[in-house]
């Protein structure tokens, strides 16, 4: 036999092999990071750039990346032996609709989950281990819920349930959704413990719901009672923090991540498939919109066109400092302001940088309109003011919110958004489909949400300006996702 596969943990299979089949396999599970040229690491030449998924001396490789394992085998003509028997994380539950079915009827939930929830959790009920991606909308927090009251029924003695988010607000928005569909027929509280900064991480409760941030410097022994782990938006933690926290789980066989994007690039898909399972497509925003269960979207790309003066200057600057000049401008933020100020509904702007942009905003806006209600979050807002804050907004209909894009991007659920304004440009799929997300919930008296999309035209001649560039690449996105948009050239 070429190729023996046998279980380590529920993080590693062990490969057995020959020394040379061992270096093929690293050189086929090793990848170039996005953007590696660009880190300190890799400057400072302490980096190559490359990722390994197979470990090479210890002859380990990620249980999520068996198939790739087998494809691997196949395409080679290998002969390979998977020691099934032993193979604890691949070993599907034989779960029939009948019984999930009666499953979800005991659960007497306040609301009827829709086909592709049920499809998805019963998908990842008989998998164990698998990566739903679902877009924003879609009602992951639901699953989510489904899955751990399903796995509460078979925890050993001593075993727990772990659910990692990426930031504070969905901690404290994932349990309010708990004790919203327990529809006060379980106690949430006696069973879910919430961990962020501040708070206590030991606890005997059955769920504990965290931030990776709180927990990725933990030792090994404390997540050694861990036989199940949810990862939600795990598209959001750090690669390195990410996989420090999932390889220490080494006795959570049962493993679901969840998240609405993924950023296109190989070496990230394998990262989360590896720790956590094969992806598994649940839906699309198109598809929600058409069933009329996320409100319709209109784009509209607002690109500011700037003088040749201006133009001629600000050719061949390096990225910074074209965004220092476009945040710092007046003009452009007075246009921004007032944008805001004349939209009708409830207006989420989202920007980058807290200091030298969003707080100039915030307070421009309010000194313009001292009657409207102007709301303020970034990293350093309290937990508990972004809880008050989002439930507040949820019962206004012209109120504003200024926030970063690293709060309230991913996760918040304000369905009572209905302009959504980036006033900061991006080319991240992930972070323009997310951002976008925020206000594509619906509510009774949501029919559409508009998107304002502002770039900046700062083309010299021959020379195509960075923002102009992510422009192309967030116009890609919306042709992509089949997005209604339109380009208004707009003379600052």
């Amino acid at each position: 036999m070429d190729i023996t596969v046998k279980q380590k943990d529920a993080v590693n299979l062990v490969i057995e092999c020959e020394k040379s089949i061992a270096k093929e396999l690293s050189q086929y599970f090793t990848f170039y990071v996005p953007n590696y040229q660009y880190t300190p690491a890799y400057k400072k030449k302490i980096w190559d750039g490359q990722i390994r998924l197979f470990n090479v001396y210890g002859r380990t490789l990620y249980v999520g990346l068996l198939e790739y394992l087998q494809k691997f085998a196949v395409d080679r003509k290998y002969t390979i032996e998977i020691d099934s028997e032993n193979l604890l994380s691949t070993q599907e539950n034989n779960i029939s609709l009948d019984d999930f079915s009666d499953f979800i009827k005991s659960l007497d939930l306040n609301l009827k989950p829709h086909p592709h929830q049920l499809k998805a959790s019963f998908h990842a009920l008989n998998k164990k281990r698998t990566l739903l991606l679902s877009p924003t909308g879609s009602g992951k927090s639901l699953i989510i819920y489904i899955l751990v009251k399903y796995c509460l029924k078979y925890l050993g003695v001593g075993e727990q349930i772990l659910i990692v988010v990426p930031t504070i607000g969905l901690v404290n928005q994932l349990y309010a959704d708990f004790v919203e569909y327990s529809n006060k027929t379980w106690d949430v509280d006696a069973n879910v413990h919430k961990i962020f900064s501040g708070e206590d991480k030991k606890s005997q409760k059955k769920i504990v719901v965290s931030t990776w941030q709180s927990l990725y410097n933990m030792p090994n022994d404390f997540f050694s009672t861990f036989s199940c782990v949810f990862g939600d938006e795990c598209h959001l933690f750090k690669a390195k923090s990410l996989t420090g926290l999932m390889t220490k789980l080494s006795n959570a066989h049962f493993r679901v991540g969840t998240t609405g994007t993924l950023d296109g690039t190989l070496t990230h898909k394998l990262v989360i498939e590896g720790l956590f399972g094969p992806v598994y497509n649940v839906t699309s925003t198109k598809k929600l919109i058409d069933k009329n269960l996320l409100s319709d979207i209109e784009i509209k790309c607002l690109m500011l066109s700037y003088s040749d003066e201006i133009r001629n200057e600000m050719k061949r600057s390096e990225y910074q400092d074209e965004i220092k000049f476009l945040i710092s401008n007046e003009k452009r933020n007075t246009f921004i302001e007032n944008l805001t100020l004349n939209l009708n509904g409830n207006s989420l702007v989202l920007f980058n940088y807290v200091d030298l942009h969003g707080k100039v905003l915030y307070e421009n806006i309010k000194k313009k309109e001292p009657n409207r209600k102007v709301f303020f979050i970034y990293g350093g807002t309290d937990a508990d003011q972004r809880e008050e804050i989002r439930h507040i907004l949820n019962k206004e209909k012209n109120a504003i919110l200024i926030a970063s894009y690293g709060t309230c991007s991913t996760g918040i659920n304000i369905p009572s958004i209905n302009n959504v304004i980036f006033a900061s440009p991006s080319k991240s799929v992930i972070r323009v489909l997310q951002s976008i997300g925020r206000g594509i919930r619906k509510t009774k008296d949501k029919k559409k949400t508009y998107v304002y999309d502002i770039s900046d035209d700062l083309t010299y001649k021959s020379h195509v300006n960075h923002t102009m560039k992510h422009l192309d690449e967030r116009i890609k996105i919306y042709t992509n996702e089949k997005f209604k948009y339109k380009v208004t050239r707009i003379k600052l």
